[in-house]
């Protein structure tokens, strides 16, 4: 079988650090799927619009190809512990697939292109996505179902506050980039750090969304925004 993309996501992630490891849990992240041409025409989204939520096969495209290893350590499970591939949502796999539900906002037609809006998404972007079909609540909620080591959300882990220097500029970013401050507090009171990680005080975090570079630093519980600078 050979797969090939219909769209590509924009989305603020410009790197996997810092993406929320299943969608939905920042609202805050809006994104576009951009449709491929011959994809990209009103007839290929025409009824789209009575649904509110989407399915998306995409590619996990920026990861090293699979060893052939069975088991993954899954983030829920502190990094350490160990489970087979089939049962966890990790981005090793043997095909390099994911599959995400996000909340879709409406489309636009603009200089020859078609672009639908979507929020919710744990996409980097430059994804491939190779299939959109729309969410059914009678078929695909399934209110007894069981979620094993990841029964529920995860619950944010962090407090986040900004230094008098961060505050300032996230406040000048935020006239292009809306909703700048809620995105960089959504993303950081997750802790995107390692599962695995131990306490570093010192250390500095790096975390790229949009055309920025957000260094943060974590003390008790508390993530500080150090910076705030746009890559040049």
């Amino acid at each position: 079988m050979k797969l090939t993309p219909v769209g590509i996501v924009h989305s603020p992630f410009r790197e996997k650090f810092g993406i929320p490891r299943q969608p939905g849990l920042i609202a805050e992240v809006a994104a576009t799927i951009e449709l491929l041409p011959p994809f990209n025409r009103e007839e290929a989204v025409r009824g789209l619009e009575g649904f509110s939520h989407l399915w998306l096969i995409f590619g996990f495209h920026a990861i090293p190809p699979h060893t052939g290893s069975l088991t993954v350590r899954p983030p829920r499970l502190g990094g350490n512990q160990r489970v087979g591939v089939f049962a966890s949502r990790s981005t090793h796999r043997p095909n390099p697939l994911g599959l995400s539900a996000v909340v879709f906002v409406g489309f636009e037609q603009a200089a020859g292109k078609v672009l639908l809006k979507i929020q919710g998404a744990d996409l980097l972007d430059g994804t491939p996505v190779y299939d959109i079909k729309p969410y059914l609540p009678y078929a695909d909620a399934i209110p007894a179902a069981l979620g094993g080591f990841a029964d529920r959300a995860p619950e944010p882990q962090l407090s986040v506050v900004f230094s008098a220097a961060a505050d300032r500029r996230c406040t000048e970013l935020e006239t292009e980039r809306p909703q700048l401050r809620a995105l960089i507090i959504a993303v950081l009171a997750l802790d995107p750090r390692p599962a695995f990680k131990g306490e570093e005080h010192e250390r500095v975090y790096g975390v790229r969304l949009f055309d920025l570079d957000v260094r943060w630093q974590v003390h008790e519980r508390c993530a500080q925004v150090v910076t705030i600078k746009i890559f040049t």
